[in-house]
């Protein structure tokens, strides 16, 4: 990103910050998540420690909404042919980067915004997100924050009155606000949210169903734990047929789905033929169900997988596809890599080598990219130690990372473990810490 000098609003020294005008999903495939995720044009002042928003030009577009979208902040002051200058020339370079076929009428008329939010809502409603989505999310998120303030007699009060609002997605806010605490270091934080999510389980109507389903599903999975290792579609088969609710009948399905084949499906079909006229019923609903359960999970999963595709074919049209990779790694899961792996092969066979070394790239960045940094390693590698004394020399002949970094990195790791229950993993990572902790302390006295 481009960089500017401007004064700081608060302390008004001159510091440098980087700006980006232009959000063009034809070119950055990354491009709409960066807009809406408010983290780009931000003043962060190193002098009087101010953070805020900088006031700049910005044109978005995105060629599969047809959506080009301009806006121009009003503090700014700037007279209306300056602002047409501006605005023309982020508009002409969006045109010039399309090839002709896809220059479409759309260009000719931008869109203007009033305001930077009434951008993002107009962006937020090419992707089906009403203006009334957004303010229900703002309500839930004012509701979180007076929850998590709250006394906790309090708090029952305002879960009880608000219990409408504690939905799903209510309690996937608290988890996905969790994790990103979690992944920025703010342990406090973390431990706040996730004492919250307890706390709401027992005292709202869909904390009960949640509590309910995770008790099923603990009991699905102990009831094909009790078979051991050699399950068979025979036993797969007596346990859902003595399944007591449809709860349980649904957590074996998300469960065992691979395995309710066609030979699993022509075994319930024979039991249903032999069963009694009394039991038949039963078996035939069950029936019913679990072609019901598994024609929605397979539809769940097929459109997951063309989300994927789609995902990756824009990463392989980008400029820079590692890039395009690196800054979207929060996608990586096992479906993803399944769905590379999948395309690779496609393009070996089709001889298609252009598209075969794009998709490469994209794994090497994964890879690279999941790789435990060199500390992690090195931590690893002293847990394995076999004594104090193997470890002992793993860190003299390591006291060159041995560095107030590393001895943080070896905190967090400690914390983290310490919350597994794992007591010998535990005590093996507090033998490190200690051993660690004498070293530096040792080769700082001796400076």
């Amino acid at each position: 990103m481009p960089k500017t000098r401007v004064n700081c609003p608060n302390c008004r020294q001159p510091i440098v910050v980087e700006v980006e005008q232009l959000f063009d999903v034809a070119s950055d495939p990354s491009a709409k998540q960066k807009l809406l995720s408010g983290a780009v044009n931000v003043i962060a002042c190193q002098y009087c420690g101010y953070q805020g928003s900088l006031a700049t030009p910005i044109v978005y577009h995105d060629p599969d909404k047809e959506l080009l979208l301009s806006y121009m902040p009003p503090e700014m002051g700037l007279p209306r042919n300056e602002q047409e200058r501006i605005l023309g020339g982020l508009i002409n370079q969006v045109i010039n980067r399309l090839p002709q076929e896809k220059r479409k009428g759309y260009l000719l008329r931008p869109q203007s915004t009033l305001t930077m939010q009434g951008l993002v809502e107009r962006v937020l409603e090419g992707e089906g997100i009403t203006r009334e989505m957004i303010q229900a999310q703002q309500q839930k998120m004012n509701l979180l924050q007076r929850l998590i303030s709250a006394a906790p007699d309090v708090r029952q009060t305002i879960a009880q009155q608000e219990d409408q609002l504690i939905d799903a997605e209510f309690f996937s806010l608290i988890s996905r606000l969790a994790e990103a605490s979690l992944a920025a270091g703010d342990q406090r934080s973390a431990r706040a949210l996730a004492e919250l999510q307890r706390s709401l389980l027992p005292i709202t109507t869909f904390g009960k169903e949640l509590q309910a389903q995770s008790q099923e599903y603990e009991a699905a999975i102990n009831s094909l734990r009790e078979l051991g290792d050699q399950l068979t579609r025979e036993d797969l088969l007596d346990v859902v047929v003595a399944a007591p609710n449809d709860t349980r009948l649904q957590a074996l399905v998300r469960l065992t789905r691979p395995a309710m084949d066609y030979e699993f499906f022509q075994m319930l079909s024979q039991r249903i033929e032999r069963a009694r006229s009394d039991g038949r019923a039963r078996l035939i609903e069950i029936r019913e169900k679990l072609l019901e359960l598994t024609r929605e999970i397979d539809g769940m999963i097929e459109e997951r997988r063309k989300a994927i595709r789609g995902v990756i074919e824009k990463m392989l049209q980008a400029p820079d596809t590692s890039k395009a990779m690196a800054e979207n790694l929060d996608l990586v899961d096992e479906m993803f890599l399944g769905e590379l792996d999948a395309l690779l092969a496609e393009a070996r066979k089709q001889g298609n080598l252009e598209r075969s070394a794009k998709i490469q790239q994209l794994l090497a960045v994964i890879q690279e990219a999941s790789a435990p940094p060199p500390e992690v390693k090195l931590i690893e590698t002293m847990l394995e130690a076999e004594d104090d004394a193997s470890r002992q020399a793993l860190i003299e002949q390591n006291a060159a990372q041995i560095t107030p970094e590393f001895i943080s990195a070896l905190t967090n790791v400690m914390t983290q473990l310490q919350s597994t229950g794992d007591e010998e993993l535990i005590k093996r990572i507090q033998a490190v810490h200690r051993q660690v902790l004498r070293f530096s302390m040792k080769a700082n006295l001796g400076k």
